[in-house]
């Protein structure tokens, strides 16, 4: 029953990771220590392995339909995977509560940045490390449009990423909302784009520090084999929606499920 329920719970998170750029640990990390008590260790090792295959479920379909933009994603990754073994270093150090404290308050913040989120700014002027590099790129929306789009303040986002990459070793996360917000806030990404390259980044980030969660033994195959499994299939139905649809309606929804999780992390935290 436990796998099966676990089972269940991944596929609608990895629906909604692919679908955002999120990962599934916003979702599976609360239910395995809030709904069965789990060491939240176990659960952000766990988590950590689902984000690799929420990544691998999603990113194959969004570089089919050209919404990943791999140059940006190569360039972001040094900073992730940077804050990333930081992250990992830290961790050991932290006690449970103060993981508990950390993850709801990061959540509140993340729903309270999706709130407010009106709809994409695309920047004007392309900067000098984007032409240089070449990042700008193009996709194709929902109505058929071809959209063309620059790239802005390339060293924010670089080192916005850092803290992501951070967030991810410390709360078992792709840390996608971050990344997510600092691509579609401070470099003036399309929302689907960010979306994307975000699902692409979160998998390399995740790996930087799955690995060693699983040489400090914090990894239970138990928790990990079926969690990964419903992460697959959910994120594969999310990022073969995602180009068809908007996310205006989902994120509404999401914010919701963000407000009453943090709430419980952060009691869980204090007592």
């Amino acid at each position: 029953m436990f796998s099966l329920i676990i089972l269940i719970s991944s596929v609608f998170a990895g629906f909604l990771g692919a679908l955002l750029g999120l990962g599934g640990g916003i979702i599976i990390v609360p239910i395995l220590t809030l709904g069965f008590g789990v060491n939240i260790r176990y659960a952000i090792a766990a988590s950590l392995i689902s984000i690799v295959a929420t990544s691998s479920g999603a990113a194959a379909s969004f570089l089919k339909d050209h919404l990943t933009n791999l140059r940006l994603a190569v360039l972001l990754e040094v900073g992730t995977v940077g804050g990333a073994m930081v992250g990992f270093l830290v961790s050991g150090f932290i006690e449970p509560k103060y993981l508990f404290l950390l993850f709801g308050t990061f959540l509140l913040f993340s729903a309270v940045m999706m709130l407010k989120k009106k709809g994409d700014a695309y920047s004007e002027i392309d900067h000098p490390w984007s032409e240089k590099l070449k990042l700008a790129g193009k996709f194709t929306n929902e109505k058929g449009l071809l959209i063309h789009y620059k790239v802005a303040q390339v060293p924010l986002g670089l080192f916005a990423m850092f803290f992501a990459g951070m967030l991810s070793a410390l709360l078992g996360i792709g840390s996608g909302i971050f990344k997510v917000l600092a691509m579609d806030g401070a470099m003036k990404l399309p929302m689907k784009v960010s979306s994307a390259t975000s699902n692409f980044m979160i998998g390399v980030t995740a790996t930087a520090s799955a690995g060693a969660f699983f040489l400090r033994g914090d990894v239970r195959p138990e928790i990990a084999a079926p969690m990964s499994l419903g992460i697959i299939c959910g994120s594969w139905i999310g990022a073969r929606l995602m180009p068809k649809m908007p996310a205006a309606t989902i994120r509404k929804v999401f914010v919701v499920v963000l407000v009453i999780v943090s709430v419980q992390m952060i009691s869980k935290g204090f007592k």
